[in-house]
């Protein structure tokens, strides 16, 4: 899941490299060819798994339209409320929206320890933005009042997106769908969703090799490898600690941001840094066991005596009968 995080942290630094590429082309060549791929490789799974997705059409097309809306909302966000705003709103939202669609629908109550970890988190992507903002970089097209409200609610759809395919997809393989298959068929069809967006605004991108390389490496590492990646992490947590581990993303964005683009981070920036590293190791650190005291066997009446013995290596129980063997493990 982290290593999702950072692949998927990497896509603002490589759309720097195709300035005259607009944010719809950038999102549907993003998640439509990386969708269409997971589906081409997982064509097995899917195909073992048919039945079952064929069972749960519902929840697969659910998914399916929020993977095509996801990239369109977040990109166009970032473009008209600037990277830092659209950024922050956009993946800062999406753990409690998570929360809440488990908390409505799979009635899951919420830990102490997520609410401390998605805290730090948020506090630390906040800070982020704020550090963007006094650094006067705001994405283009933005600096009107109306563009920046109406790319602050394309973030919240972002957010409510991201959460909802998640959402979907852990809740296929939760209910017995292979990881590859569920992600492939949630992600193939949203892929399928996205082509007629693709080939309405994707000219830019064959303008020259430079583009063509950004949407070939935007399919291919971020959207490709890193929703496989995704899909295995589905399998073993929460869609809302999902979601709430994938705040490393804008952390990894703005340390590309400082070592590849040549931009400076600011103090408060790297405190947001620091916050955000204090989240996942908040969410990721194993919880110790619960040991409770053993307790002591009463004899019932009438029978004899049980023998204690020392412990030994914190085992307590009674002493193995003489049998002149060894007891079986």
């Amino acid at each position: 899941m982290l290593a999702a995080s950072v692949l998927w942290g990497t896509t603002g630094t490589a759309a720097t490299f195709a300035p005259a590429v607009g944010p719809l082309a950038i999102g549907a060549v993003a998640m439509g060819l990386g969708g269409l791929l997971q589906a081409v490789t997982a064509a097995r799974p899917i195909a073992r798994d048919r039945g079952a997705l064929r069972a749960r059409r519902g929840l697969v097309l659910l998914g399916a339209v929020a993977v095509a809306v996801y990239p369109l909302a977040f990109y166009t966000s970032m473009r008209l409320a600037g990277v830092a705003v659209g950024t922050v709103v956009s993946i800062g939202s999406a753990p409690p929206a998570a929360a809440l669609v488990e908390r409505l629908v799979d009635r899951r109550r919420l830990t102490g320890r997520w609410a401390a970890g998605a805290g730090l988190g948020l506090l630390g992507v906040v800070l982020l933005c704020a550090a963007e903002a006094a650094r006067g970089h705001p994405g283009a097209g933005a600096g009107s009042g109306a563009a920046t409200v109406l790319g602050v609610g394309l973030g919240l759809v972002a957010g409510v997106t991201y959460a909802v395919y998640s959402w979907a997809a852990h809740r296929l393989i939760s209910g017995g769908t292979a990881s590859r298959a569920a992600m492939g068929a949630v992600f193939g069809l949203g892929g399928l969703l996205l082509l007629p967006v693709l080939v309405v605004t994707g000219a830019p991108l064959l303008a020259s090799w430079s583009h063509a390389a950004v949407g070939a490496y935007m399919a291919l590492v971020p959207m490709f490898a890193g929703y496989v990646l995704f899909g295995r992490g589905l399998a073993r947590v929460t869609a809302t600690t999902a979601t709430t581990l994938s705040l490393l993303e804008p952390a990894v964005a703005a340390v590309l941001a400082v070592g590849v683009v040549g931009e400076r981070l600011p103090a408060l920036g790297w405190a947001g840094v620091a916050l955000v590293v204090g989240c996942l190791a908040v969410l990721t650190a194993p919880a110790r066991p619960v040991r409770r005291p053993a307790r002591a066997v009463r004899p019932s009446r009438g029978a004899p005596p049980v023998p204690s013995v020392r412990p030994v290596n914190g085992d307590v129980g009674p002493a193995p009968a003489a049998s002149g063997r060894e007891p079986p493990e």
